[in-house]
C-alpha cells in the first residue's frame, strides 16, 4: 500500500499521532500541541484511491451503507487504526492513527461500540441467566451510563432490556426473559439518574405529569431503542426495545411475495397488524425501505417515537415524531395531505379520527401503510368499522371496501432449534369478493376467501403456522400457543399425523 505507507512514515518522522485527509482540503497532522495543515489540498480522487487501498471489501460496503466505518490494519511496519467517513455530499474523510495513540484519535463511535458489543455476539441458551459480565462493556468518556446496559443487551442479541426498581436488570432473548448476571439490584435513585441523562425536557415533563413517557434513544452506529419509562408500586421502571440500525430485507423476514407487490401500488390502504412485540415495525420498515430503493416518490412517516431511520435513497423521506414534530397522529396525517406525499406511513391508527383520515388519504390517491393491534385479518376489518358510530358504519364499509388493498397479520414464534424467532403471517388481499363481503357486513366469511384464495397469495395464520411445523422450523407446541383458532390447529395436527401434547 504505497500511498498509506508514505503517510504513516510522515507520522513516524514528525512524531504525529494522526493524519487526516479530507476531499478538497489540505492534509492535517495531529500533534499533542494541536493540528498542523499542509499547504496543498488533496483531491477527492486521491482520497478515494487511498480508501480503496486500505479498506477491506466488507468495510467499503459498510461505508456505503452507513457512511462511516473503522478498522485496524498495518502499514510501514506498524499497526494503525483507520476511520472513514463519507458526507451526504460525497466528501470523504480518512483518519489514520498510530494504534498506540488510539486514545488521542478514537475510532468512530459506531466501530468502538461494535467492537465492544458485537465481537462475541450470540445468545445463550434458555438458562434463565444471561451471562455477560458488565465489566466487559466499556464506555467512552461522558457517555450515558445506560449505554453500558444497552451495549450489553445488543451483544447478547436481546430484543428488550427491562430495568425495574428493586429488581436485577433483565433481558428478553428469543422471547424468553433472562436475568443479567453480574449486576446489582436497580434502585429508584440510580435508575432516575441514568434516565435523566438521555431524556429530553419534554419527556421528563411527560413522565412527571402522566407517570409514563415514550421516546427514542440511539447509540450511533449500533442501534436505536424505543423507550418506555413508567412508575409502579416500587418506583420508576423502563423498557428498551432494540431497533437495529440496518433494515432487514422483506425476503429475510419471510414476507410473502404477494405482499411485496402492494408496495408498487399508487393508492390504497395496507395494514400490518399483530400483538405488541410481533415485529410489525420491522415489517413496515422493510416495506418502506423497498419503496425507498425502487420508486422515486415522497414518503412521509408519522411515528411515536421514530424507530427505524430511513435515509433518502431514490425517494425523499420525511419522518415526523408525535410529540416532537407534531402534536398528534391525526394532526400530522391531516397536514400530510398538503405535503405532496405519495406514500404515508401511520405508525399507529389509535382513534376514530386518525382511522377516518387514513382511509380518506388512501381514497384520494395515496398509498397508506398503517398498523393496528389486532390478531387476524377479519378482526382488523371489524375493529376499523366498530370504531365508528352505528349510523356511520355503512358509509365506512363502503369506503373501506374501495380503499383497502391488503392486511398482513403476523406473530413471532420461537424456532425449534433455539436460534431465534420466525414470523408467521396471515394474508388477506382485496379482490372483488373481499370488497363485497366488507360492503355487505359479511366479514365472518373472509376466512373462507383466504382459504380458497391460496393461489392468489392469501393464507390463514393456521396454514402458515402448520407450514412452519412441517418444515421443522417451529415446534407443534409453539404453533398451538400462537394460533388464534386452537381447535382448528389440533385438527390440522391430526390430518398431518403430528403427535401433539401440550405439557
Amino acid at each position: 500500500m504505497p500511498h498509506v505507507d508514505s503517510y504513516v512514515k510522515h507520522l513516524i518522522r514528525h512524531d504525529a499521532s494522526a493524519v487526516i485527509l479530507v476531499s478538497g482540503q489540505p492534509v492535517s497532522f495531529r500533534f499533542p500541541q494541536g493540528i498542523r495543515h499542509t499547504k496543498e489540498p488533496v483531491d477527492h480522487a486521491s482520497v478515494m484511491r487511498l480508501v480503496q487501498e486500505l479498506a477491506p471489501a466488507a468495510k467499503l460496503d459498510e461505508l456505503k451503507r452507513r457512511r462511516q466505518t473503522a478498522f485496524h490494519t498495518e502499514a510501514a511496519g506498524i499497526g494503525i487504526d483507520v476511520s472513514l467517513e463519507a458526507s451526504t455530499s460525497g466528501q470523504l474523510r480518512v483518519t489514520i492513527a498510530r494504534a498506540a495513540d488510539a486514545s488521542q484519535e478514537p475510532a468512530p463511535l459506531s466501530e468502538r461500540h461494535i467492537r465492544h458489543a458485537r465481537a462475541a455476539q450470540g445468545a445463550p441458551g434458555n438458562r434463565g441467566v444471561a451471562r455477560e459480565p458488565m465489566g466487559q462493556v466499556a464506555l467512552a468518556p461522558g457517555e450515558p451510563k445506560i449505554n453500558r446496559h444497552l451495549m450489553q443487551m445488543v451483544r447478547l442479541d436481546a430484543s428488550d432490556l427491562h430495568l425495574s426498581t428493586g429488581v436485577v436488570p433483565m433481558v428478553r432473548i428469543h422471547g424468553n426473559m433472562q436475568v443479567l448476571e453480574g449486576d446489582d439490584l436497580v434502585t429508584d435513585t440510580r435508575l432516575r439518574e441514568m434516565l435523566e441523562e438521555i431524556m429530553s425536557p419534554r419527556s421528563a415533563k411527560q413522565l412527571e405529569e402522566n407517570l409514563d413517557a415514550d421516546f427514542a434513544h440511539s447509540i450511533e452506529g449500533l442501534a436505536r431503542f424505543r423507550v418506555n419509562v413508567f412508575v409502579d408500586r416500587k418506583g420508576v421502571g423502563a423498557v428498551f426495545r432494540q431497533i437495529p440500525m440496518e433494515i432487514v430485507s422483506p425476503e429475510t423476514l419471510g414476507v410473502p411475495k404477494k405482499v411485496l407487490e402492494l408496495c408498487w401500488l399508487s393508492k390504497g390502504l395496507v395494514l400490518v397488524t399483530g400483538p405488541t412485540g410481533s415485529g410489525k415495525s420491522t415489517t413496515l420498515a422493510s416495506l418502506v425501505d423497498l419503496i425507498n430503493k425502487n420508486r422515486s416518490d415522497h414518503i412521509v412517516t408519522i411515528e411515536d417515537p421514530i424507530e427505524f431511520v430511513h435515509h433518502n435513497q431514490k425517494c425523499l423521506v420525511n419522518q415526523r415524531e408525535v410529540g416532537t414534530h407534531t402534536k398528534s397522529f391525526k394532526n400530522a396525517l391531516r397536514a400530510a395531505l398538503r405535503e405532496d406525499p405519495d406514500v404515508v406511513l401511520v405508525g399507529e391508527m389509535r382513534d376514530l379520527e386518525t382511522i377516518a383520515i387514513a382511509i380518506e388519504t388512501a381514497e384520494t390517491g395515496h398509498l397508506v401503510f398503517g398498523t393496528l393491534h389486532t390478531t387476524s385479518a377479519t378482526s382488523t376489518v371489524d375493529r376499523i368499522i366498530d370504531q365508528f358510530p352505528a349510523d356511520e358504519q355503512a358509509q365506512i364499509r363502503t369506503m373501506l371496501a374501495e380503499s383497502l388493498r391488503g392486511v398482513l397479520a403476523q406473530v413471532l414464534c420461537r424456532k425449534k432449534d433455539g436460534s431465534g424467532r420466525v414470523a408467521a403471517f396471515e394474508v388477506l388481499l382485496t379482490n372483488p369478493a373481499v370488497s363485497n363481503l366488507i360492503r355487505e357486513a359479511k366479514t365472518y366469511q373472509l376466512k373462507s376467501i383466504m382459504q380458497t384464495g391460496r393461489g392468489s397469495g392469501m393464507q390463514t395464520m393456521n396454514d402458515d403456522l402448520m407450514a412452519l411445523v412441517t418444515k421443522d422450523v417451529v415446534a407443534p407446541e409453539e404453533a398451538y400457543i400462537k394460533s388464534n383458532n386452537k381447535a382448528e390447529m389440533r385438527d390440522q395436527f391430526k390430518r398431518h399425523g403430528i403427535d401433539f401434547k401440550l405439557e
